[in-house]
C-alpha cells in the first residue's frame, strides 16, 4: 500500500461539480465544431450530437461508479491501476495528462477566433497570461478556482439560454415546416458513413463530463454530488448542444456553415439585430470567452491531479506529490501548467488535440472496462456510494463504441494514439518496474482465481481506510450495534483460540449458525489476512447467509495475547504487539456495505491516541461500550436528586420528553446493566448513557456541563 500522504481539503460542493463539468464541456464543442460536423454530415450533425450525448452514458456511470467507491485525486489514473494494475495505471495516467493538457491548451488558444472581433491582440501571449493567472488560482485553492468556474458557467448558461430562446423564436418565424424542407432535407446528404466519423468527431464534446471525477477528493458527499452533478451537466449539455446546432443549421445557409469557424456568432447576428450596434455578437463573445476560459481553467484544476495521484503511488518522482498549507498540490499544478505553456508555444495544439481524442475514446474504454474488473473482483471493501445501471451491457457497449468510434477517425490518430501508449509502456518498464516501493496488483488478479498468487491484499485495506475518509454513513444503527453487543471481560490466562470458542457460542447463541462453524471462519480468517490487527486491538470479522442483522462481540483480555497472522499481515506489524480488546463482528452477507462501515466506524475508534487507554481503564461493561462510541455521539452521567439531574429521578423514560434524535441506551444499576423500555423509571444513583446526534448530544453536555465534574459526567477527553 502507498504511504499516506496529505490529502486534499473537501471543498467541494453539487454546484462545483456540476460547473467543473459543464464548463469543461462547452468550448470548442459549441463554438468551433458544428461547421465542421455538418460538413462531415450535413444536418444529421444534430443527431450525430444527440447519439455522442448517449454514448458518453457507459462512461459516465463507470466513473460516477468508481468515484464513489474510490475518491482518490487522479481519477482515471487510479481507477485503472487499482483495476488493472500499475502499467495500465501508468498508460492512463500519462496518456490522460497529456490529452488535457493539450485540450486545455487549445482551450485557451480557441478564444483568439472569437475574441478577434473585437481585439486586435496576439493570441499566443494572451493563452500563456491566462495559464499563468489560473495557475495562480489553482494554487490559492480548489475551492477559488471552483468559485471563478461558476462564474464562468453561469455567464456561459445565461448567454446560451438568451442564445436558445431567441434562435428557436427565429425558427418559429421562418416556419418550422419551411426550415426542415430547406435546410434538413436531405437529412443525410453523405449517408451512415458520415453519420458515424461525425459522432467521432463530437463525441470529445463531452469528454469533459468526466473530468470531475480527478477531483473527486476534493468533493464533498461524492456519493450524492459526483453522480448527480455529472447527470445534471449531461442533460445540459445535450440539451444545449442538440439544440443549439439545431437552430445553426435552421438559420445558416448549409454552404457556409460548413466552412464557419465561429458559428455561434454567425448565427447570433442573422436573429440578433433588434439589439443596438453589436451587443449580440458581444454576448456570444463574452459567452465564447468564459466557455473557452472555463475548459482551461478545469483543465488545469483536473490534470494537475494526475502527477499528485501518480507521484503519491511512486509512480513519478515524490516531490509531485506535495500539498501544501493551501491545500493544493502546488509541484503538480506548476508543472502541468509548465507543459501547457510550452505547448501553446511550441506545438500545432489544434491539430495534436484533434489527434487525443482519438486516446481519450481508447480511455473510456478502458474504465468501463475497469468497473467490470472491480465489481467481479468481489473485494469486499469496494462499496460504492453509486452504482452503474444495466450493469454489465453498459460497460459492454461503452467498451465496443469507443473502438469502433477510433476506426472510423482515421491512420493519424489511432498512430497517435499507439504513440501515447507506447510512451506510458516506455516510462513504466524505465522508471516503474524497478521501484521496490511498488508493491501493488491491480484488483483484476482478485478477478481470476489462477492467478491468486499475485492477489494484492492491500489493496482491500486501501479500499476500506478510502471507506472510512469518505464520511460514515449509518452511524446510529453503529450506535445501536454496541449497546447492544455482548461484552466478554477477562482477566485469566487465555488463548486466542479459547476467547474464539467463547465468543462463537455467544455468537451461535444469537443465531442459526453452529458454534463450531464460526470459530472455524474466524480462525481462518487470522491465518489468512482477514483480521485487522493495530494499536492493541483485533477484528476478526465475516459475511454470513441467512443473518438479518449485525452481531458484534467485543472482548477484553487485560493480560494481552498474541495472534497469529497470516505472513502478508505479519510483516506490516510489530510482532511483540499485544491485543487487548477483540471486536467479532458477524454481518448479512447481502449488505457489504453496512459490514464496511461498522468495520470502518471500529477502525476510526481504535485509531485516535487514548482510545486504548479508556479501553484498560473502563470500570464496566458500560464504559466499555462507550470506549467504543465517539465522544460526540453519546453522554453519559450519575443521575442525583440534588443537582440539575434531579428532573429525570423517577421518572420513566417515555415521560422525559427527550430531544428528537436521541434516546437512553442503557442504565447502570447496582452493578447490573438494563437495557431500558419506555417503562423504565429512572432511579438516583442509576448511570445512564444517551446516544443521539452530536448536536443533541452537544446540548446535553452544554446543559449538564456544572454537574459533570461531581457527578460523573462521561466524556472521551
Amino acid at each position: 500500500m502507498p504511504s499516506p500522504a496529505k490529502r486534499l481539503s473537501k471543498n467541494l460542493t453539487l454546484f462545483d461539480v456540476y460547473a467543473i463539468s459543464t464548463g469543461a464541456m462547452f468550448s470548442s464543442g459549441f463554438f468551433l465544431l458544428p461547421g465542421l460536423a455538418t460538413a462531415q454530415a450535413g444536418p444529421s450533425a444534430v443527431l450525430a450530437y444527440l447519439l455522442a450525448g448517449i454514448l458518453i452514458l457507459p462512461a459516465m456511470f463507470s466513473k460516477a461508479e468508481l468515484s464513489t467507491a474510490m475518491p482518490r485525486a487522479g481519477g482515471t489514473y487510479y481507477f485503472l491501476d487499482r483495476s488493472l494494475g500499475p502499467l495500465a495505471g501508468t498508460i492512463g495516467g500519462l496518456g490522460t495528462w497529456l490529452a488535457l493538457v493539450l485540450k486545455s491548451a487549445f482551450a485557451l488558444l480557441g478564444m483568439g477566433a472569437y475574441l478577434v472581433f473585437f481585439l486586435d491582440f496576439p493570441i499566443k501571449p494572451l493563452a500563456v497570461a491566462l495559464t499563468v493567472a489560473f495557475t495562480v488560482l489553482n494554487i490559492v485553492g480548489a475551492k477559488e478556482t471552483s468559485g471563478l468556474q461558476r462564474f464562468f458557467v453561469i455567464t456561459l448558461l445565461s448567454v446560451l439560454a438568451f442564445f436558445i430562446v431567441q434562435g428557436l423564436a427565429a425558427v418559429i418565424d421562418l416556419g418550422v415546416e419551411q426550415v426542415s424542407r430547406e435546410q434538413f432535407t436531405p437529412f443525410m446528404p453523405f449517408g451512415t458513413d458520415g453519420l458515424i466519423a461525425t459522432i467521432g468527431l463530437v463525441f470529445v464534446s463531452y469528454a469533459g463530463l468526466t473530468k470531475v471525477a480527478s477531483v473527486a477528493e476534493e468533493v464533498r458527499n461524492p456519493d450524492r454530488n459526483i453522480p448527480l452533478g455529472m447527470m445534471l451537466s449531461l442533460a445540459t449539455a445535450t440539451f444545449v448542444y442538440v439544440v443549439g446546432v439545431y437552430i445553426m443549421i435552421a438559420v445558416l445557409d448549409a454552404d457556409a456553415l460548413r466552412g464557419d469557424l465561429t458559428p455561434v456568432a454567425t448565427a447570433a447576428e442573422s436573429f440578433f439585430d433588434w439589439l443596438p450596434g453589436s451587443y449580440g455578437l458581444l454576448l456570444i463573445v463574452i459567452a465564447a470567452v468564459a466557455a473557452f476560459a472555463s475548459t482551461g481553467n478545469a483543465g488545469i484544476l483536473s490534470a494537475s491531479r494526475y502527477p499528485l495521484a501518480m507521484a503519491r503511488d511512486h509512480l513519478l518522482t515524490p516531490r509531485l506529490a506535495s500539498v501544501s498549507q493551501l491545500g493544493t498540490p502546488i509541484p503538480a499544478i506548476v508543472l502541468t501548467a509548465a507543459l501547457m505553456i510550452a505547448c501553446i508555444l511550441v506545438l500545432d495544439v489544434e491539430s495534436v488535440a484533434k489527434l487525443a481524442s482519438a486516446f481519450q475514446l481508447l480511455i473510456f474504454a478502458f474504465v468501463n472496462l475497469a468497473l467490470i474488473v472491480m465489481r467481479e473482483s468481489r473485494i469486499p471493501s469496494y462499496v460504492p456510494g453509486y452504482r452503474s445501471p444495466l450493469y454489465p451491457w453498459m460497460q459492454i457497449v461503452g467498451i465496443i463504441a469507443p473502438f469502433v468510434l477510433i476506426l472510423e477517425m482515421g491512420l493519424l490518430p489511432i498512430s497517435f494514439t499507439l504513440g501515447l501508449v507506447l510512451l506510458g509502456i516506455g516510462w513504466y518498464f524505465f522508471y516503474v518496474q524497478g521501484n521496490v516501493q511498488i508493491k501493488r496488483e491491480g484488483a483484476i488478479y482478485h478477478l481470476f482465481a489462477r492467478l491468486g498468487q499475485f492477489r494484492y491484499e492491500g489493496l482491500d485495506g486501501e479500499l476500506r481506510t478510502i471507506l472510512k475518509e469518505k464520511g460514515l454513513s449509518d452511524e446510529a444503527p453503529f450506535e445501536h450495534l454496541v449497546m447492544h453487543a455482548h461484552v466478554i471481560d477477562l482477566d485469566e490466562e487465555n488463548t486466542f483460540e479459547g476467547i474464539m470458542h467463547q465468543a462463537s457460542v455467544i455468537l451461535a447463541a444469537r443465531t442459526d449458525v453452529p458454534a463450531e462453524q464460526l470459530a472455524d471462519t474466524f480462525l481462518e480468517g487470522s491465518h489468512y489476512g482477514a483480521t485487522p490487527v493495530a494499536r492493541g486491538a483485533a477484528l476478526p470479522h465475516q459475511r454470513l447467509s441467512g443473518l438479518d442483522q449485525p452481531h458484534l462481540v467485543m472482548v477484553r483480555y487485560r493480560n494481552g495475547l498474541h495472534i497469529q497472522l497470516a505472513e502478508a499481515e505479519a510483516t506490516r506489524h510489530d510482532a511483540d504487539d499485544l491485543v487487548y480488546a477483540i471486536f467479532f463482528l458477524i454481518s448479512p452477507e447481502d449488505n457489504p456495505g453496512r459490514h464496511l462501515r461498522v468495520l470502518a466506524n471500529i477502525a476510526s475508534r481504535i485509531d485516535e491516541e487514548q482510545f486504548l487507554d479508556h479501553w484498560l481503564r473502563a470500570g464496566d461493561e458500560q464504559e466499555l461500550k462507550e470506549a467504543l462510541l465517539r465522544h460526540d455521539r453519546y453522554f453519559s452521567i450519575v443521575l442525583d436528586r440534588e443537582n440539575i439531574s434531579a428532573k429525570m429521578v423517577d421518572q420513566s423514560i417515555k415521560n422525559l420528553n427527550l430531544p428528537t434524535g436521541c434516546l437512553i441506551a442503557l442504565v447502570h444499576r447496582d452493578g447490573q446493566i438494563i437495557t431500558p423500555s419506555g417503562n423504565t423509571v429512572l432511579r438516583s444513583g442509576d448511570r445512564i448513557t444517551i446516544i443521539g446526534d452530536p448536536k443533541v448530544i452537544d446540548r446535553f453536555h452544554s446543559t449538564y456541563r456544572d454537574s459533570s465534574s461531581s457527578q460523573g459526567v462521561g466524556t472521551d477527553d
